[in-house]
């Protein structure tokens, strides 16, 4: 799975500015906002994990990628509410999506494993949201470039389905640096007021950022078990 919440405006402008800057005490209240949405949004994942049909997969991605569309309408109109009722909708059907994946690596590898990815991409998260606070960073540009990267990564995972010429480390790994990327940028975006977007959009790009990264992380440790 790899997709992320865009917004078109964010790569349609060329004339990016050189530093996107505001106090980082002017951005403490929507940071504080974004993550105690988000971290909500994690319990309820864990619970659609440990509720999903071992057929949730498909049904959970069709359910995850309309509520993202919907998320974004409802900001459009400027519900606030609705969207936040989507975003939590949306937190447990991806929990459907990727539940039997992670059901069987818990069935392989035991609890640990999962624990692991878990507590290792919060703490990669948490890295990345200190990275993207201490310096000035142009989130537009670096956005721009983590969505090209995404777009060349997705062509690439597409075409290996059918050539095999790509392991599944290896696209864990291009993953994970280009989910990176979105993170560092995302968190900027924030650390620079938010760029107009209501804190439940900002913590929905957040969130399928984290996401990534521990579907990827997880790959990663359960390919070093098997070695």
């Amino acid at each position: 799975m790899a997709f992320n919440n865009f917004s078109n405006d964010d790569y349609n402008n060329n004339a990016f500015p050189t530093i996107i800057d505001v106090p980082r005490e002017g951005t403490a209240s929507l940071l504080s906002k974004v993550l105690a949405i988000t971290a909500l949004g994690f319990l309820v994942t864990a619970v659609g994990v440990a509720t999903a049909p071992p057929w949730a997969t498909f049904v959970g991605l069709i359910l995850v990628l309309g509520l993202i569309f919907a998320i974004n309408y409802a900001r459009r109109a400027a519900n606030t509410g609705l969207a936040l009722g989507l975003f939590y909708a949306l937190t447990y059907f991806m929990g459907w999506e990727i539940g039997p994946l992670v059901q069987r690596y818990i069935h392989t590898f035991g609890t640990g494993l999962v624990f692991n990815a878990a507590a290792t991409t919060g703490l990669g998260m948490a890295v990345m949201g200190s990275v993207a606070y201490l310096f000035n960073i142009n989130y537009r540009k670096i956005s721009g470039i983590a969505f090209a990267a995404l777009i060349g990564l997705m062509i690439v995972g597409f075409i290996s389905i059918f050539f095999k010429f790509l392991s599944p480390n290896t696209y864990s790994w291009l993953t994970l640096g280009v989910f990176t990327l979105l993170t560092v940028g995302d968190f900027a975006r924030i650390r620079a007021g938010g760029d107009g977007q209501p804190a439940v959009s900002l913590a929905l790009s957040i969130y399928l950022d984290a996401i990534n990264i521990f579907l990827a992380v997880l790959q990663l440790m359960s390919g070093r078990r098997r070695d």
